[in-house]
Order: C-alpha cells, then sequence, then structure tokens
C-alpha cells in the first residue's frame, strides 16, 4: 500500500514538474523568443497570455516590446569651421522584428553598444558636415532684438545682426535620423527619434571662446563709456557756458540799475544845488572836503600849487578868511600842506 501511494506521489511530482515546463506566460510588455537547443524555433509569440512549450528542450527567451531609451555620452567632434565641441545625444527606440533582434544580439546591452558605435559615427560624421551656428540655431531669418543704443554707423554695420543658417539644427538631426535609421533596421530595430541633448566647446578651446566674447562685451562696454563720459563733458560745458551768460547778462543789469541810479542821484544833486550862488558853493566845498577824506589818511604828505582848486579851502582854513578871498598865501602853505 506504501509503495502503491509512494508511486502515485513520483507520478503526480514528474506530472506537475513536466506541466510547470511546458507552460509559460508572455506579459504586455513583452515579446518572446523559443529557442531548442539554442536554435530559435517557429514565429515569434508577440501576444500576451498564457503559453506551451517543450519542457526541458526549449527555452523561453523574452524580449520588451517597450519604448527603449539610448543615452549616448559627450563625444568631442570638429564642425567644418574647425571648432571642436562636444555633442551629448540621446534616442528612443523599439524592437519591431524580435527573431531578427535576437539572431544579431541576443540582449539589450548588445542592441545598446550597437547603437552606440552607429548613432556616434552617424553625428561626427554630420558635425564634420556642417558650420557651427547650422548645429546650434534651428529658426531661419530669425530678427535679432538689437540695442536700441546703437547709432546708425553701427546699425548700417550690422552690429548685433545674426548669421543666416541654411539648415539648422533640426534638419541637422532629420539627417542624422535618416542615416541611422537604416543601418539599425537590419538588426530588428526601429529607431523612433533623436536629438541633441547638449553642445559645448571643448575644454581646450572653451576659455579662448569665453576671452573672445568678455573682449567683444568689453569693447561695447568701452564705447558706451566713452560716449557717456563724451555726454558728461558736453553737459558740464552747457552749464558753465549758461553760468557765464547768466552772470554775465546779471553783471549788465546791476551796472544799467546803477548807472540809473547815479543818473538820478546826480540829477537830484544838481537841483538841489543849483538853486543859488550859495547853495553851488556849498556844493563845491561840500565835494572837496569828501575829495580830502578819500585821498588823505594818517600821515599823507599833499604837494599842491597855491592856485589848486583843492588849496584853495585849505588857504582860506590858514588866513581865516572866506574861501573866496584873493588875500597872499601864507609862506608855510606855498609849498606844501601836512596832515
Amino acid at each position: 500500500m506504501s509503495i502503491r501511494l509512494g508511486l502515485i506521489a513520483g507520478i503526480a511530482a514528474a506530472v506537475g514538474v513536466i506541466a510547470s515546463g511546458s507552460l509559460y506566460t508572455v506579459g504586455e510588455v513583452e515579446q518572446a523568443i523559443i529557442t531548442q537547443f539554442g536554435k530559435p524555433v517557429g514565429e515569434p509569440v508577440i501576444t500576451a497570455g498564457l503559453k506551451l512549450k517543450l519542457p526541458i528542450v526549449q527555452e523561453v527567451n523574452r524580449i520588451d516590446r517597450r519604448v527603449l531609451e539610448w543615452d549616448g555620452n559627450p563625444s568631442d567632434m570638429p564642425t567644418k569651421d574647425k571648432l571642436y565641441i562636444s555633442v551629448d545625444l540621446f534616442a528612443r527606440w523599439k524592437i519591431t522584428d524580435p527573431l531578427q533582434y535576437f539572431l544579431r544580439l541576443r540582449d539589450e546591452r548588445s542592441a545598446q553598444s550597437r547603437l552606440d558605435d552607429i548613432l556616434g559615427s552617424e553625428t561626427r560624421n554630420a558635425v564634420a558636415k556642417h558650420e557651427l551656428i547650422e548645429i546650434i540655431r534651428t529658426t531661419k531669418g530669425r530678427i535679432p532684438l538689437r540695442d536700441t543704443l546703437l547709432t546708425d554707423e553701427e546699425r548700417a554695420q550690422d552690429i548685433g545682426s545674426l548669421v543666416p543658417i541654411q539648415k539648422g539644427r533640426a534638419l541637422v538631426e532629420q539627417e542624422i535620423f535618416a542615416a541611422a535609421s537604416e543601418k539599425v533596421r537590419v538588426f530588428g530595430i526601429e529607431l523612433l527619434d533623436i536629438r541633441f541633448k547638449r553642445i559645448n566647446y571643448n575644454e581646450s578651446v572653451r576659455p579662448k571662446i569665453y576671452d573672445r566674447m568678455i573682449s567683444e562685451r568689453r569693447q561695447i562696454a568701452e564705447r558706451f563709456l566713452s560716449e557717456g563720459n563724451g555726454e558728461a563733458a558736453r553737459i558740464r560745458g552747457n552749464r558753465v557756458r549758461d553760468l557765464n551768460k547768466i552772470q554775465s547778462e546779471a553783471y549788465r543789469a546791476v551796472e544799467e540799475i546803477r548807472g540809473v541810479a547815479d543818473a538820478s542821484a546826480a540829477a537830484i544833486y544838481a537841483k538841489a544845488y543849483n538853486i543859488d550862488a550859495q547853495a553851488a558853493e556849498f556844493y563845491a566845498f561840500t565835494r572837496t572836503m569828501q575829495a580830502y577824506k578819500d585821498m588823505i589818511s594818517g600821515g599823507t604828505t599833499l604837494v599842491l600849487t597855491t592856485d589848486s582848486e583843492l588849496f584853495r579851502f585849505l588857504r582860506g582854513m590858514e588866513a581865516g578868511e572866506p574861501s573866496g578871498s584873493t588875500s597872499p598865501p601864507s609862506p608855510g602853505l606855498t609849498a606844501a600842506a601836512e596832515r
């Protein structure tokens, strides 16, 4: 009885092993290649579900059917105008012929390595056939924003204008895509898209490029600075000119007012002292005394002739006579008068 139960259990175990080895599942994002002793048999399994195969002798090789990513490493390459740049590229691809893919590449690692070779080579060829401006820019006929401070002469020299392009980055990417698609199709791969991720100057030429950019910016800055200094000098010159003009006009106005005032004062004096002979004599006396005050200070010596108008009043004071007297002069005052 126990032998029979053991036999039944062994048979059941063998059936279970055989059943498990002959059943397999294919997911929604998978496709499978069945190999027998390492060689593919039958058509690729591309539908999802539970499938059958020969146990032990057949093996299931699963292949991804999703969109896969290829991200290349940055690579230095020269452009047509002999500028070395570092280009970083990425692409998207999928497996459309799993049998061909399996026969030629076997796994995704081999596929990535082959894409490195093909896409890197085509990128290098495309970059070498185009100038740097064609790889960087995309839009043709783009109108740049130009500095409003540019002079007419600078505008005539096309300062700030963009170099025209014939193709642009998008068409260069399409050229790489078209050339690489034909080469990867033989591996059962469809290339879906390719794009430049980053384009940069090579490390060896980057400092020179930056120095040139700094030099150009410095030239523009110096031009603005010189224009500013010229404008400042013009403003200062106008200020000095306007100040001198204001001062001269003010001085002229002051002199005109002073002249009018002096004329009015002289007219008033003349009217006041021309009333009679005594008023005129008194005016002559006061003006002479004012002249003495303005001319003579402490320790001043005057040398006058006997018929001087200034000496006439001093002579009258010494003689004790009116200023109009004609008596002979005193001997002590004929030569000099000292205060």
